[in-house]
């Protein structure tokens, strides 16, 4: 069963409760991924749009949005969530989890949403493409004009010389 540890911050008021979830309204959790908006009665939060802004596990692997999934990855960071460069141009392989909220998800990191939500475009539907002929290229008078003919002469072999 899952167990998250939810914190939830109001940029208005500035201030960040946390709340722990069991039971059904973890699950509600389950699958979603960060960036989403959910309503927030349905966590116990009334009268409230909630933000997914991330994450981690149990074992502090940050959640990132660009690796795909709920899993945990090997990644080559420059900066940004779980990796702070020292030098300049730094880059280091770390280990990271993916986007998705799964039951190894510890702490979920939310925010007050007062914007509107956008629903999803779905994507236009595919069209198969036409098969068309290969087409062939024109034929240039000037360039078969330039062309030498060719006959058939006899070849005459070459004498040797003693």
């Amino acid at each position: 069963m899952a167990k998250f540890k939810m914190i939830v911050s109001d940029p208005q008021t500035r201030k960040a409760t946390v709340a722990e979830l069991e039971g059904a309204k973890a699950q509600v959790l389950i699958g979603r991924s960060i960036g989403e908006v959910i309503d927030g009665s349905q966590i116990g939060f009334s009268g409230s749009k909630l933000k997914i802004t991330g994450g981690c596990d149990k074992d502090g692997i940050p959640m990132r949005t660009d690796v795909h999934g709920g899993a945990k990855k090997y990644v080559v960071l420059a900066g940004g969530v779980g990796f702070r460069p020292t030098k300049s141009g730094e880059r280091r392989r770390k280990l990271v989890r993916g986007q998705m909220i799964t039951d190894e998800t510890y702490q979920i990191n939310t925010m007050v949403f007062t914007g509107e939500v956008e629903p999803k475009e779905k994507p236009p539907p595919v069209k198969e493409p036409e098969v068309k002929p290969a087409p062939t290229p024109p034929k240039r008078p000037e360039a078969q004009a330039r062309k030498p003919k060719l006959t058939k002469k006899p070849h005459k072999k070459p004498k040797k010389k003693k």
